[in-house]
């Protein structure tokens, strides 16, 4: 059984900054990928930031050079740091982490979701 928690959405004004953090728990073998996505109210959900198995982070356009993911290994913990936050963002975000719960066995795990809205 593997969960993840999310902590750190909630309501900022545009130009603020937000931290979201995501924490894996239970039978964890190895992550071989995790980040964030997030969906807005009648869009499709979309990847925001993600740590790939390949070790690489890839980020959405509308993001680059304002959010920033990081990871705690040991944790077994993300985090994303927004900044310059604008009302497009306003969305409900999501942690995704593909692990593996031994060598075999593989699941493709989410969060169950925090708001971020931004507004004035």
């Amino acid at each position: 059984q593997v969960q993840l928690v999310e902590s750190g959405g909630g309501l900022v004004q545009p130009g603020g900054s937000l931290r979201l953090t995501c924490a894996a728990s239970g039978s964890i073998y190895r992550i071989n990928s995790m980040g964030w996505y997030r969906q807005a109210p009648g869009k499709e959900r979309e990847s925001v930031a993600v740590f790939s198995s390949a070790g690489s982070t890839n980020y959405a356009d509308s993001v680059k050079g304002r959010f920033t993911i990081s990871r705690d290994n040991a944790k077994n913990t993300v985090y994303l740091q927004m900044n310059s936050l604008k009302s497009e963002d306003t969305a409900v975000y999501y942690c995704n982490a593909a692990i593996h719960t031994s060598v075999w066995d593989r699941g493709d795990y989410w969060g169950q979701g925090t708001q971020v809205t931004v507004s004035s």
